[in-house]
């Protein structure tokens, strides 16, 4: 009477096993044609064993032309932006959490509607402004619209993690005569740390792999991210030079991973709020 029960639940367990396992082949065996690929001389499609692994794919693409000076200009341009994204997000985020208007809950919902825009839509009227002003070709004017468009998804986000932080710190701080803006600084952000990291982390990665944005606003060669520089890879007629591609594709995603794994203590350490409102 008890065997029915327990051959329902073997079969839910092998249904989940069989959709992790398709799940991970899914983000696995394109990470594993990349590796592989690198180090093939005549690379393809195709997931297989290098015959004779070399490393001439990346002597090839590590050159200034085709490496170093894209990924530069993607560190200052995604770089400058997301540190702009952060500090935005945390001044606005502040007053959406603490104060309550009758403006509060439209400005949210204003806020998330325009995270929904896709960036397509507006960039003709972006490019048109940005020649009028003349930030058209510039770093900072790009740095300038990736922030912008950053930035309410980074608000949205921050508000709900300073929603975390207790308003009684705050009260105490101000009680030992901290201004509003030391309040901010020394209590409410760095009991909010992970908050603040996630933030970072999402808007550099969705600023680093930006490829319209820096592809429509900026003209010059030597001022292209390495986001775009990627297609000097990509020749006519369809022919693409895929172990150069591959090697590119892992010096590429080189700072990202450098950057969580920099940071990614801080995600695990929660909200340390364990005691301090004790007493």
């Amino acid at each position: 009477m008890f065997g029915r029960p327990v051959r329902r639940g073997t079969r839910e367990r092998l249904t989940a096993n069989v959709a992790l396992l398709v799940a991970t082949a899914a983000f696995v065996l394109p990470l594993l044609w990349l590796v592989l690929s690198s180090v093939e001389k005549d690379a393809d499609l195709r997931v297989r064993l290098p015959g004779a692994p070399t490393l001439d794919n990346f002597s090839a693409v590590l050159t200034d032309e085709i490496t170093f000076t894209p990924m530069l200009n993607s560190l200052l341009l995604c770089g400058g932006a997301t540190l702009l994204t952060v500090v935005c997000a945390v001044l606005a985020a502040y007053p959406l959490s603490r104060y309550r208007t009758r403006f509060t809950r439209p400005y949210l919902l204003t806020i998330l509607f325009t995270t929904s825009l896709p960036i397509t839509a507006i960039m003709v009227p972006v490019y048109g402004l940005f020649v009028q002003v003349d930030l058209i070709d510039t770093v900072y004017g790009t740095a300038l619209f990736l922030a912008t468009s950053q930035l309410p998804f980074a608000i949205w986000l921050m508000k709900n993690f300073m929603d975390g932080v207790p308003l009684v710190l705050e009260e105490a701080a101000r009680t030992d005569g901290a201004s509003t803006l030391q309040t901010l600084a020394r209590v409410v952000l760095p009991l909010m740390g992970p908050g603040v990291t996630v933030v970072t982390i999402y808007s550099f990665i969705m600023m680093w792999g930006n490829f319209f944005v820096p592809f429509m606003l900026l003209l010059s060669p030597d001022q292209l991210p390495a986001s775009v520089s990627i297609f000097t890879f990509f020749g006519n007629y369809g022919q693409v030079v895929y172990g150069q591609l591959a090697a590119f594709s892992l010096l590429y995603s080189t700072p990202v991973i450098l950057l969580y794994v920099l940071i990614a203590r801080r995600l695990g350490g929660g909200f340390a709020l364990g005691g301090a409102v004790k007493g």
